[in-house]
């Protein structure tokens, strides 16, 4: 299908592209109470696509009053769990139908090359929803072991209202990777898409709504943080509030709960990955080609990316030009390139931050080996050089913070022992990664390295049945998988006692 589009193809397509630009709630979409709209700005080249509906509260308290009175009736919380199943199905079928659609949404909003949005997105969003469609009828409740006087039943029950926000490097994925859970237990939600990227979540509520999904269950309120992100977190008929984004925020969260009504809270927020390279490894240019792609990929925009490349001293320079010789191949280009591998940074305020972390590293004294500069400039869109830095202590501020962007910082060690501890040494813990022939060093690395998700010989290993979440500040709760249901249901006990 879109892979055997042209350039001149996909810009064909974007001009004649239509956009959901209001709040969809109760099964409708409807302009923002307050009436305000904001710009839709693609990184692609600085153009505004549309004016999106501004949510706030009072659109916030309509999307709740529709979801609580959806969970409530049981329309959806009460149906019969082949019949959910059949119609999430129906709605993963309705995104594959409209896989051009959405991959041109997701690169013109979000500035990712569409190649990504084809290969990748896309198809990871379907398949996330047609595995917790699949799991509607096939995830049991318990039976306790008692005596024989009593029988104690372990329900699993829908929370009731969830909220949803969701970062802009993966608008639709995380989406779905809320969705697809929370909607399988028989819940309603709220979603609140980032503002830098809220096109893809609007189409997706009109397909649910085609798939059958209940008027009320499916919401979505566009929006800023301050507002319609923080009218969530502090709704008091909310009942949990599924988050990924910036460790900053997720703090934000715990507090709103705290101030309000308890709600529980899950968060997948920062990370600082270490990428760990022993001079046993078995392909040193595989490994080299992973370390590039793991901060290269969407431009760095990963909250996983592999920021911190940890070389062992005696192979630091060979394996570091074979980075670099990576990275030159991932140049920035046009995100309608089907060529292209790297694409925008997701706006321009982000791509100043990013340059801000760069200039940073310079002036502590890190040396930089290819980048540093913006790039493409001519075209209005908002593009940084892959950037490689080397000589990095531990303790710069590009070596300790989530910069977000196309930036490499570059350390060495000299026994496993302390790269462990440099991995280590950080607020952040999603996820590590270790490159060794040696079973013995890998399973000590990956029982050493505190990460929610630890890769040997390999970089962002897994899929959907596999969970993705973090230790310390890089959050709690997990995404993917059935574990990912956890935290949109509850447990009861029904404890029967036989006469």
């Amino acid at each position: 299908m879109s892979a055997a589009l042209t350039f001149d193809d996909w810009r064909a397509k974007a001009e004649k592209l239509s956009y959901r630009n209001q709040c969809f709630i109760d099964g409708q979409f409807v302009p923002a109470a307050s009436g305000r709209t904001f710009d839709c700005v693609s990184p692609v080249d600085g153009r505004v696509l549309t004016q999106v509906a501004r949510g706030d509260q009072e659109d916030v308290d309509r999307a709740v009053r529709a979801a609580r009175k959806a969970f409530d009736s049981g329309v959806w919380s009460g149906m019969a769990p082949r019949e959910r199943k059949r119609v999430l199905l129906r709605f993963a079928d309705l995104i594959a139908e409209h896989a051009t659609e959405l991959a041109l949404l997701e690169t013109l909003d979000m500035g990712k090359p569409i190649a990504d949005s084809t290969s990748i997105d896309v198809p990871a969003t379907v398949n996330c929803i047609r595995y917790y469609a699949e799991a509607i009828d096939k995830v049991y409740d318990e039976v306790a072991p008692t005596s024989q006087d009593v029988v104690a039943l372990i329900l699993r029950e829908p929370v009731g209202v969830v909220g949803a926000v969701v970062p802009w490097n993966f608008p639709m994925l995380m989406a779905a990777w809320k969705l697809g859970p929370a909607l399988a237990t028989g819940n309603s939600v709220v979603l609140k898409p980032a503002e830098q990227s809220p096109l893809t979540a609007l189409r997706l509520a009109e397909l649910a709504a085609a798939a059958g999904i209940p008027d009320g269950v499916l919401n979505v309120v566009p929006g800023f943080g301050e507002e319609a992100g923080q009218a969530i977190g502090r709704h008091m008929d909310v009942d949990a509030v599924a988050f990924t984004g910036s460790t900053e925020v997720g703090k934000y969260f715990m507090r709103y709960s705290g101030e309000s009504n308890l709600k529980r809270v899950s968060l997948e927020c920062g990370g600082k990955t270490p990428h760990i390279v022993l001079p046993d490894a078995h392909d040193l240019d595989v490994a080299a080609k992973n370390a590039a792609f793991g901060i290269f990929f969407n431009q760095g925009e990963v909250c996983n990316a592999g920021s911190r490349l940890l070389v062992h001293e005696s192979i630091k320079e060979p394996f570091l030009e074979k980075v670099m010789e990576w990275g030159r191949k991932m140049a920035p280009g046009n995100p309608l390139d089907p060529a292209t591998t790297m694409g925008a940074m997701v706006d321009e305020k982000q791509m100043q931050r990013v340059l801000g972390y760069i200039e940073k590293g310079k002036s502590a004294g890190a040396t930089l080996k290819m980048g540093g500069g913006r790039a493409l400039s001519e075209t209005g869109g908002y593009y940084i050089e892959p950037t490689i830095f080397d000589d990095v202590a531990n303790d710069m501020v590009i070596a300790r913070e989530e910069i977000f962007g196309p930036v490499l910082s570059t350390l060495t060690f000299k026994n496993e022992d302390e790269a462990i501890r440099v991995a280590n040494d950080t607020i952040y813990g999603l996820a590590a990664a270790i490159w060794t022939t040696d079973i013995n060093k890998a399973m000590k690395a990956a029982r050493g390295l505190k990460a929610g998700s630890v890769w040997v010989n390999c970089f962002d290993g897994g899929d959907i049945t596999t969970p993705f979440g973090g230790f310390k500040q890089s959050g709690f709760g997990r995404d993917k998988s059935l574990h990912a249901m956890d935290k949109f249901t509850d447990l009861k006990t029904v404890w029967i006692e036989l006469h």
